[in-house]
């Protein structure tokens, strides 16, 4: 196997490598088919990037929220840490924290160590995280000692974001860093990833099982690295027995022999076909398939992760071939045409509307509802739109749209960061507009449906996914 021999993948036709264009083309083709919401694929093999893609507005400079494949990177820091001697995994969880301890230590709770974290057998049997995300003080880790640990550390697989907010925890309270700022000289520079972030708890602690952000081909990396086993230029980054560690089966998660049964490592899930995944919500995955030589990348917002590694086993996996194969000018040319043409187009219906000049720059107050907003209102510039949106705060986002076509915003939305968001607008009915907010920082794109009465609007909220409802009660709006 050849390693990477810069900070910079290098790439390669997939026929070089083995693996035909034919074989690529399919796969894209059922996962549009199949509607599975991929927003980049990367497909990796002996240390080559063979294919890659973006499905346009999403492009491949931008960062994406990774959700759960965070993980396994605080599952790499706390690998660093051990080899630093820092840590070892059989420390018990509450020795790093003897003053946030509850007044009755049970047995169990004593009992649980690092490694217990790792591989997510803590011995709860609910996710701790509500708990943490619903603690007043924001003192999360004392809100994690506070949930009962009901069955003996070691035994019982519950997947607990909370177990992985800990190692994160830990690290910060041995070293004295963020995981961000730890990882940072450990891993992101020698693998020549620039501008990572992490989203914190209300104490400054990363928040360790998801909030990292970063590009597809940083994740990529990450993935060639444990596939190079801690090799990357040549050099030792991470120790190849660590890496064999933790992306080994350490518990079991269930029966059946679908890619959610086949035992979880230290925050590495094990894979049909002797693989291992980095995975995160609504397909942001990492699949390291070993056998195959081969890492495959998806950033998606996909309601189907299943469905998405059955694409990957139908039509990659059996294309895998240990030689070169003779090149195919037809495949390879289709393919790359294919790739070149990737996008999720905005809605094009009725192309305008009477009520334009009507509505055009009218401001309605909304009734009270759970997004905090206080008006909405919208004006029209030939095939531009721009929405005003004002908070109870006071604070207001403007979001620009285009007809049929995808405008640039930036803007307050989903959190209290500015969102970067392509935005279009049409007409369902003369009566009826769709405005189309797509998040190309992440997996979300929301609708917005808005009727037109004589003196009222009702406005109609709808997510493509959401770790909640995805659709909302509609909201009154007043002239």
């Amino acid at each position: 196997m050849e390693t990477t021999s810069s900070l910079q993948l290098s790439r390669s036709l997939p026929e070089e490598q083995g693996i035909s264009s034919t074989a690529i083309s399919s796969f894209i083709s059922a996962v549009e088919e199949q509607n599975l919401g991929l927003h980049s694929i990367m497909l990796l093999r002996h240390g080559y990037v063979v294919s890659e893609g973006w499905w346009a507005p999403y492009r491949s400079v931008l960062p994406h929220m990774l959700f759960s494949l965070s993980k396994s990177f605080t599952s790499t820091a706390i690998g660093f840490a051990v080899t630093e001697k820092l840590v070892t995994l059989d420390d018990s969880v509450l020795s790093f924290f003897p003053e946030e301890a509850p007044s009755t230590i049970t047995e169990n709770l004593s009992n649980m160590t690092i490694r217990h974290l790792l591989m997510m057998g803590t011995g709860h049997v609910v996710d701790t995280m509500d708990t943490l995300r619903k603690s007043t003080d924001g003192n999360w880790v004392k809100a994690f000692f506070s949930v009962p640990v009901e069955k003996q550390p070691g035994t019982h697989f519950l997947y607990n974001t909370g177990a992985t907010y800990m190692l994160a925890a830990i690290l910060q309270r041995v070293t004295g860093q963020t995981l961000l700022e730890y990882l940072e000289p450990r891993l992101f520079v020698p693998l020549g990833i620039h501008g990572a972030t992490w989203e914190s708890c209300p104490r400054g602690i990363n928040t360790g099982g998801f909030g990292l952000n970063i590009a597809t081909e940083d994740i990529a990396k990450f993935g060639q690295l444990y596939l190079q086993k801690g090799i990357w230029n040549n050099q030792r980054v991470l120790p190849e027995k660590w890496i064999n560690e933790a992306t080994s089966k350490h518990i079991s998660n269930g029966e059946g022999d679908h890619d959610w049964a086949m035992g979880y490592g230290y925050q590495f899930w094990q894979c049909q076909h002797g693989g291992y995944r980095a995975d995160g919500a609504f397909g942001q995955l990492c699949v390291v398939l070993p056998e195959q030589d081969a890492v495959i990348i998806t950033t998606a917002a996909s309601d189907s992760i299943q469905g998405m590694l059955n694409a990957v086993w139908e039509h990659l996996l059996p294309a895998m071939k240990p030689a070169p194969l003779p090149l195919e000018p037809a495949a390879s040319a289709h393919l790359v045409e294919q790739l070149k043409n990737l996008s999720i187009h905005p809605p094009q219906l009725q192309p305008s509307s009477s009520q334009e000049e009507r509505i055009n720059g009218l401001t309605y107050k909304l009734d009270d509802n759970q997004f905090a907003l206080d008006t909405f209102s919208i004006s029209f510039n030939n095939n531009e739109a721009a929405v005003t949106l004002q908070f109870k705060t006071g604070e207001d986002s403007v979001i620009c749209l285009g007809r049929g076509e995808w405008l640039e915003s930036f803007a307050q939305v989903i959190d209290a960061s500015l969102n970067r968001i392509m935005s279009s607008f049409t007409w369902v009915a003369d009566d009826q507009l769709q405005l189309t907010l797509l998040f190309i920082e992440m997996p979300f794109c929301i609708t917005l449906e808005i009727i037109l009465l004589e003196n009222q609007l009702i406005l109609k909220q709808k997510f493509n996914v959401n770790m909640g409802p995805t659709e909302f009660p509609e909201i009154i709006g007043r002239l």
